[in-house]
């Protein structure tokens, strides 16, 4: 389907249709916080997984303004990324919180942490619905919920199938038989989940190696999925021989590479992916911001 940008480094480059006057007045507008440092990278890959989609979708890119990255100047950053100041009163049909390489860090002690709390406030009424991704879905879940994570001796690293769904659920809708549900992983630390979860939180999908893959709360309308569906066929490579290069630690990805000379990548989760975020995309409904 049709799916443009109204900012972003990739439409500025005329690498990726811009938004005009012609835009589907039907078309989901969605907001992306993009806390990535692999700017350009993430918002193709985004913008390919809604593209491969039935729905139209037009999206905005958002910053935070507290931040300085390091990847990109904070001027090219500012001409071609809204702030929440931009936007604070546009309503959205859903709002995307990337991952972030801050996730050894305590939450308090990320330089944005006190302004992503602020965004997650204001989405509570001016998005349909908030989807966290990877470190930001343990920060939603921290803040929501007061759910901790830990460090974990090993990197959480490669393509973890769910092998517990909830079928109810329409995330999990054309995904619940059979394991077809298998997404990226690519993080330092776990959630600490407690005994009992809290009023209103549901797991919908889980890897007893690796933990919950995907939870809901409905009353935060919020979804958080603890890996990277947006990851296209080399990213978990890329990472893998980039940490190599420098020297760091780093395991070969689980259930990754297809071949032991690690040239050829088993892209199993491209499908599972595609239809997860075309789930999502179905769920929002602009009638709970008061459209």
């Amino acid at each position: 389907m049709t799916v443009t940008a109204n900012n972003g480094l990739l439409a500025a480059r005329g690498e990726w249709e811009s938004a005009d006057n012609q835009v589907n007045s039907q078309s989901k507008q969605i907001l992306i916080l993009n806390l990535m440092p692999t700017k350009l990278t993430t918002e193709r890959q985004f913008l390919k997984r809604f593209a491969a989609g039935t729905t139209d979708v037009t999206v905005t890119f958002m910053y935070p303004a507290s931040h300085q990255f390091k990847s990109l100047p904070q001027a090219v950053i500012a001409a071609h990324y809204v702030t929440l100041a931009d936007i604070y009163d546009q309503y959205f049909d859903g709002l995307i919180v990337t991952g972030a390489p801050v996730e050894t860090l305590p939450f308090e002690r990320v330089d944005y942490w006190r302004e992503l709390l602020v965004i997650i406030d204001w989405a509570q009424r001016h998005v349909s619905q908030t989807l966290f991704e990877c470190w930001a879905a343990q920060a939603g879940l921290y803040a929501q919920f007061g759910i901790a994570k830990r460090l974990v001796a090993h990197k959480i690293f490669g393509i973890y199938r769910a092998t517990n769904t909830d079928v109810k659920s329409p995330l999990i809708n054309g995904l619940s038989a059979g394991g077809l549900l298998k997404m990226p992983q690519s993080r330092h630390t776990a959630l600490v989940m407690p005994e009992q979860l809290p009023n209103g939180l549901q797991v919908v999908a889980d890897n007893p190696q690796v933990g919950p893959l995907v939870l809901t709360a409905p009353k935060q309308h919020a979804v958080y999925v603890t890996g990277h569906p947006e990851y296209e066929r080399q990213t978990l490579a890329d990472e893998y021989f980039r940490d190599r290069r420098k020297h760091l630690p780093i395991q070969l990805p689980e259930h990754y590479f297809a071949t032991e000379r690690l040239t050829t990548v088993d892209y199993s989760w491209q499908t599972a992916s595609d239809r997860l975020y075309q789930n999502w995309l179905a769920t929002l409904n602009l009638a709970k911001v008061g459209y």
